[in-house]
């Protein structure tokens, strides 16, 4: 399944959906926009089915933009966003948001940091309020500063450290990038948090945190020339800078087929193996990263797709097998095949089954049936993912801090569409060989009896 689309899938794609989906037929208004004189954009899609309206702030910095020696700033930065003000004090913020009858929370990722509001549509004048105010005033002190990195080094060691399979994750990126910031994990290497300075978190703030650097994503039961106005009225007087240059950095050319063995405490062993592949960078010329995206749906797209059919409930080779393709970010694309064993079986077994299968679409293709049902699934899913008013602001903020259109979703669905059989087949044989691959396996040692932990006190979770 897609990592780059998907906040939540559902291979069953009601029938309804696919018949709006393969019609072309649109589900909810086109977005809107303008630009402040500061360089702000302001990004409104109306829906109007509740009276309801999500509200993101989106900055263009994430952990792609960090220094050698400071990973993690961005994402520490992000909880530090919520320490107050001069007007608005210490966890006032989002206090104020609840007793509005909101939801508020937010998100680092490698490209991007978004904050997000979800409100009734009279308090979106709150929300605004709110973020432009710590988009220039926020307090950085040294006592909280100390306090929240200790609160991320926590999270760094529920998420990370003592779950396998997300060790296993980051050492693959750290072993298949070589130079490219990709390589470092959105949390940050444990020894650069531990040496972590306030200075530097008032540095990245001053020199990313501005209009020009950020996108308001507003999606629900509101007119655009409200929100322009608002937008307006909170963000105009602030004043843009001049932003750092951004050169584009790719990875040299990998020179051999890369594995490495992560040894850790589980009960099952796990695999998987990363490709270098392209990323989408002009939707409108491009077709390789579609046929990449249904690739990775022909082969794991629900319980009919290839791998789930055939490695786990035909050889029950697998517990679990899964493929993925990350194709939206201003960094590189990767596809991932992925397997846990069944018990008596090897990763070696789950890794030669995932091979084979690519190989056979590489040699065989795919009939023109199975790509039509599986293309109508994939295309179906993503136009029920539509329906959720935070969805259609997640998409809209992810495509354009990637350097793509939010205009091009429509296009997103029509290139999906014109995929052919032959598409698929070609970037399976182009793309799919050992220069180009990383294994990461998990080797299983004893556990102690250590219950899994509790999630660090002060902790916001994931959207």
């Amino acid at each position: 399944m897609s990592v780059a689309w998907r906040l939540w899938r559902t291979a069953s794609g009601a029938v309804m959906w696919a018949a709006l989906a393969l019609s072309g037929v649109a589900v909810a208004a086109d977005a809107v926009e303008t630009a402040l004189g500061n360089g702000m954009r302001v990004i409104v899609k109306s829906d109007h089915r509740a009276p309801v309206v999500v509200s993101m702030v989106w900055y263009k910095v994430g952990s792609i933009d960090e220094m050698t020696g400071a990973t993690g700033i961005a994402h520490v930065l992000e909880h530090m966003m919520f320490k107050g003000t001069h007007s608005v004090p210490n966890g006032t913020f989002s206090r104020l948001i609840a007793a509005a009858g909101g939801r508020d929370n937010a998100f680092t990722s490698k490209d991007y940091t978004g904050y997000i509001q979800t409100l009734h549509k009279s308090q979106l004048e709150l929300s605004l309020r709110l973020e432009a105010d710590r988009m220039v005033n926020l307090v950085l002190s040294p006592e909280e500063f100390a306090k929240e990195l200790k609160v991320v080094m926590e999270e760094r060691r529920w998420r990370t450290d003592d779950r396998p399979r997300s060790l296993v994750y980051e050492q693959l990126m750290a072993s298949a990038y070589v130079a490219h910031p990709y390589r470092n994990p959105i949390i940050g290497w444990m020894t650069d948090l531990e040496n972590l300075r306030v200075e530097q978190a008032r540095e990245f703030y001053k020199r990313w945190y501005a209009p020009n650097n950020a996108i308001l994503v507003v999606v629900g039961d509101v007119r655009p020339e409200e929100v322009f106005a608002l937008a307006e009225k909170h963000f105009g007087a602030i004043p843009g800078k001049a932003l750092p240059e951004r050169p584009l950095r790719d990875d040299p050319p990998q020179l051999g087929p890369k594995r490495l063995v992560v040894r850790a405490q589980a009960e099952l062993p796990y695999m998987v193996m990363g490709y270098h592949v392209p990323a989408l960078r002009d939707p409108e010329r491009e077709w390789e990263p579609f046929a990449l995206e249904m690739l990775a749906n022909v082969l794991d797209s629900g319980d009919a797709s290839r791998l789930p059919q055939r490695l786990v409930r035909g050889e029950r080779l697998a517990h679990s097998a899964g493929a993925g393709y990350a194709g939206i970010g201003r960094g590189p694309g990767m596809f991932y095949l992925s397997g846990v064993p069944t018990p008596g079986r090897t990763v070696a077994e789950v890794e030669a089954a995932l091979r084979r299968e690519v190989k056979q679409i590489a040699e065989e293709g795919v009939s023109q049936d199975e790509l039509k049902r599986i293309k109508a699934q994939a295309i179906a899913a993503h136009v029920y993912e539509r329906d959720s008013m935070f969805f259609q602001a997640q998409q809209i903020g992810t495509l354009e801090t990637a350097g793509l259109s939010h205009r091009t979703v429509g296009l997103y669905l029509e290139k999906l569409r014109a995929v052919t059989a032959e598409q698929v087949q070609q970037v399976a044989r182009a793309y799919f060989i050992d220069d180009r691959l990383t294994v990461a396996t998990l080797d299983p040692q004893p556990l102690d009896g250590k219950r899994p932990a509790a999630p660090p006190a002060g902790l916001r979770h994931a959207p």
